[in-house]
C-alpha cells in the first residue's frame, strides 16, 4: 500500500497526470464530480469499495474487483469505507483490447499483484510499466465481465419505481404495489423491467441491495445489521444472495477488509 497521501485535489482533476499509476489513501464517503479522460481508466480499491456513476447507470467494485472506464466516457465516483485507491490510465492504442463500455472485472492473484506494481513501484527501466500495463490488458481482455451494474431506466413510470427503491432499499413492496404508487400496472413494470434493463425486478432489487449491503459492510456494520437495513429477511438469505453476486460470503468480505484486502 502506498505510504503516502497524495492530494484529492489532484484526483478530482480529469487531467492530473494519471498516465502511469496513481495511488491515494481516501476517507469514506469521498465523492469526484462527473469528469472524462482522454485515454481510459483502471480504478482499483485495493481496500474499501469504489461505486462509479455514468448515464448509463452504476458498477459496484467491491476489493476484489477492478472497474474500467474508456476514454471520453462520462463518470464519477464514490469511495464507501478508508479506501486504497489506485488509478491506472490506459493509453488510447490499448483501449480497443477492451470493451467499450464501463465495466468491471475479477481481479486475480496476478492482475492484483500488476495493479499494485504499476502504482507502487518507479518505473527503473524504460517502458517496463507499458510492459506490465500491456499484461494487465491481456488478462482482461481474457476476464469474463463481473459488473454489479445497476442499470437506470429511460421510462418515466420505471424511474418513478426504481426511484422509492432507491430511497428506501428496504422497502418490501411488490410490483404491484410500486405500480399502484406510479400508475402502472404490474405487467407494464415487469415488462419495462425487462425491456430496459434487461434483468427481471426481483433482479434489480437484489442487486440495488447488494451495492447498499456493501457500504454499510465497509462502514462496519454486523452481516445481521447488514441484512435489515437492506431488507433481508434473515441473515442466512442475506448470506446466500451476497455470496452468488460477490463469490465470497459478507464475513469474508468484512475480514478481507481487515487485512488489506489480502
Amino acid at each position: 500500500m502506498p505510504k503516502t497521501r497524495h492530494t484529492s485535489t489532484a484526483l478530482s482533476d480529469p487531467e492530473a497526470p494519471l498516465l502511469r499509476g496513481s495511488a491515494w489513501w481516501l476517507p469514506h464517503g469521498y465523492q469526484l464530480d462527473p469528469h472524462s479522460h482522454v485515454q481510459g481508466q483502471l480504478v482499483y480499491a485495493a481496500a474499501g469499495t469504489l461505486a462509479t456513476v455514468t448515464e448509463r447507470g452504476t458498477w459496484v467494485a467491491p476489493a476484489n474487483r477492478v472497474t474500467w472506464t474508456p476514454p471520453r466516457f462520462a463518470h464519477s465516483h464514490r469511495f464507501y469505507g478508508r479506501t486504497d485507491v489506485r488509478l491506472i490510465a490506459v493509453p488510447l492504442d490499448l483501449c480497443g483490447e477492451l470493451v467499450g463500455h464501463p465495466s468491471v472485472f475479477a481481479v486475480s492473484p496476478l492482475l492484483r499483484e500488476a495493479l499494485l506494481a504499476l502504482t507502487d513501484k518507479p518505473e527503473r527501466r524504460p517502458g517496463a510499466h507499458r510492459r506490465l500495463l500491456t499484461v494487465v490488458v491481456d488478462e482482461l481482455a481474457d476476464a469474463a465481465e463481473q459488473s454489479l451494474h445497476l442499470p437506470e431506466p429511460r421510462d418515466d413510470r420505471l424511474r418513478a419505481a426504481t426511484a422509492l427503491l432507491h430511497a428506501d432499499p428496504a422497502r418490501p413492496a411488490t410490483l404491484a404495489e410500486l405500480g399502484r404508487v406510479v400508475g402502472a400496472s404490474e405487467r407494464t413494470l415487469s415488462r419495462l423491467f425487462h425491456t430496459e434493463l434487461s434483468m427481471s425486478f426481483h433482479r434489480w432489487r437484489t442487486t440495488l441491495r447488494i451495492h447498499h449491503a456493501l457500504a454499510h459492510l465497509t462502514d462496519g456494520l454486523s452481516v445481521t445489521e447488514t441484512a435489515v437495513a437492506c431488507g433481508w429477511s434473515n441473515p442466512s438469505s442475506f448470506i446466500d444472495a451476497f455470496t452468488e453476486v460477490i463469490g465470497q460470503t459478507p464475513g469474508r468480505y468484512q475480514a478481507d477488509l481487515r487485512g488489506g484486502g489480502k
